[in-house]
């Protein structure tokens, strides 16, 4: 557990403490993710979407976009995903519909924005589309950093409402961080691969499985992914849903 003493002493903005705060009192009770370091990101809810860069993602927009070229689905619906690297190199070739808590100021005919609390169930949704992509984006949800609200669950209501809204038999292209359970507040979530196999695939079949390693090594269609349980890396699927 993170020394509060120390923290409190470091010059973090008002909205961080509290929302740090208000995590700490929610997650009480929860043995699933425990807060072990502090990772403030204090500018990213307060700029429009696409502002954020990082190695790994040019690696994977890059990727995913040729997963779903190759796929060729009716609809593509895309959760909080890059703007600047994986939507655009969508809409190149097709029509995404872009789905964000934040804003989106951009124009062009082949992205659809719609400003949506994806924790929160749209009836108008369901069934929606038989293509939909989350990438590196629902370790975010319910810790603040973009201007959610504050929930300890907020990635598990995140995963049913973008299962909620996929067609039976229609393809998930997700990606998270991989490694130990934890929480960098306000940062992001970790996950052991062994917890987000353990809900994924209740859900999910999952048919292609690839991933980038902290020296961007990109191994794509591994069959046998178990032996990656220990090792933290960028990890993206490609599922079915059930």
């Amino acid at each position: 557990m993170i020394n509060k003493l120390k923290f409190y002493k470091k010059k973090f903005t008002p909205w961080y403490r509290n929302d740090y705060k208000k995590f700490l009192s929610l997650n009480f009770h929860n043995n699933d993710f425990e807060i072990k370091d502090n990772f403030p990101c204090i500018k990213d809810k307060f700029l429009p979407n696409g502002e954020i860069t990082s190695g790994h993602y040019f690696l994977q927009d890059i990727y995913m976009a040729r997963e779903i070229y190759k796929a060729h689905p009716v609809k593509h619906v895309d959760i909080g995903s890059r703007i600047d690297g994986f939507i655009a190199h969508l809409a190149v070739f097709r029509e995404v519909e872009v789905f964000d808590i934040r804003s989106l100021n951009i124009s062009d005919k082949n992205i659809i924005f719609t400003q949506a609390d994806l924790t929160k169930v749209d009836e108008k949704f369901m069934e929606y589309t038989d293509s939909i992509s989350c990438l590196h984006t629902l370790e975010h949800f319910g810790l603040g950093r973009y201007g959610d609200e504050i929930d300890p669950e907020g990635h598990l209501k995140g995963f049913e409402v973008i299962t909620y809204i996929l067609k039976p038999s229609g393809k998930f292209y997700f990606s998270v961080p991989i490694g130990k359970n934890r929480i960098e507040f306000n940062a992001h979530r970790v996950f052991s691969l062994s917890y987000l196999l353990s809900w994924v695939t209740k859900r999910y079949e999952i048919v292609k499985f690839s991933y980038i390693d902290d020296n961007n090594y990109f191994i794509t269609s591994i069959l046998d992914y178990l032996w990656l349980f220990r090792y933290l890396l960028c990890h993206f699927f490609v599922s079915l849903k059930k």
